[in-house]
């Protein structure tokens, strides 16, 4: 199975050099290793909007008053 027209020019994201179909979208073990270390280590997130942001704040009101 050959890759794409397209997939032939992606770069691998750790070093830039070009992709290998074995490891796509990386060029090596190597760099597939790295990326997989990252995302353990937390270095990569992604960001989510929880329900308590979207709201605004709720004011206290004074049971004194």
């Amino acid at each position: 199975m050959g890759m794409s027209p397209s997939m032939k020019n992606v770069k691998c994201p750790i070093c830039k050099k070009p992709s290998v179909e074995k490891y796509r979208p990386f060029c090596s073990e190597r760099c597939k290793m790295i990326d997989l270390g990252k995302w353990l280590g937390e270095a990569y997130s992604i960001p989510i909007a929880s329900e308590d942001t979207k709201k605004e704040p709720q004011k206290l009101e004074d049971e004194n008053d």
